[in-house]
């Protein structure tokens, strides 16, 4: 698999988000990454749910399946217009609109389930922070906000800061509960076909 690291981060800064779909994107596997399935089949999707960093909507639409109200965030228009083409194809109701996950108090709404796929990890210093409070200001108390994100576990030298378990309890100290941290992996298309990954659950308090 070629070196994926710029463009599973969008903020890089040779990136723009419309590079980051001209080809196929590491992550854009055509289905929900199985560790949000489970999810899913658990009852964890309730409510109005935000994809955060939606991509091409899967997880969005995964949420529209099971009857949600569901909103997708992106900053590539291109990965949008994707996500839209496949609701039409699915017959699937999910809004989908061009926004940074980091200034989401401006959607000026609020939300149940937040499900995030691949976004906190591209985040370090004030930026993670800025995303974390953007967080904290949409989910409803007692809200849940799902983590999947590259982990230390991972050895392949490519790709984005891999997270520790101490750095993500340490992002969500205050104003958050975490009731799960566990192992688990983001799948990609192509070799080799997953990554170490961290699954996250929190409660917004």
């Amino acid at each position: 698999m070629p070196q994926p690291a710029h463009s599973l981060d969008p903020r890089h800064p040779a990136t723009s988000p419309h590079d980051l779909y001209m080809t196929k994107p590491p992550w854009d596997i055509d289905r929900p990454q199985a560790a949000f399935t489970s999810l899913a089949a658990a009852g964890n999707l309730q409510g109005r749910v935000l994809d955060a960093g939606c991509g091409t909507g899967e997880h969005a639409l995964l949420a529209a399946g099971l009857g949600c109200d569901a909103v997708g965030v992106d900053l590539s228009a291109d990965a949008l217009d994707t996500a839209q083409r496949k609701a039409r194809e699915r017959g699937l109701v999910a809004r989908f609109v061009r926004h940074d996950a980091c200034a989401l108090p401006e959607l000026g709404e609020q939300f149940d389930t937040v499900l995030d796929s691949g976004l906190f990890h591209i985040f370090t210093g004030t930026d993670r922070t800025r995303y974390t409070d953007s967080l904290h200001a949409v989910i409803r108390p007692g809200g849940g906000y799902f983590l999947l994100g590259f982990s230390d576990a991972e050895t392949r030298q490519w790709g984005p800061h891999r997270l520790s378990r101490d750095e993500i309890t340490a992002a969500f100290a205050t104003g958050w509960q975490i009731d799960a941290i566990e192992p688990s992996v983001i799948e990609i298309n192509g070799d080799p076909g997953s990554v170490a990954a961290w699954l996250v659950a929190l409660t917004r308090k």
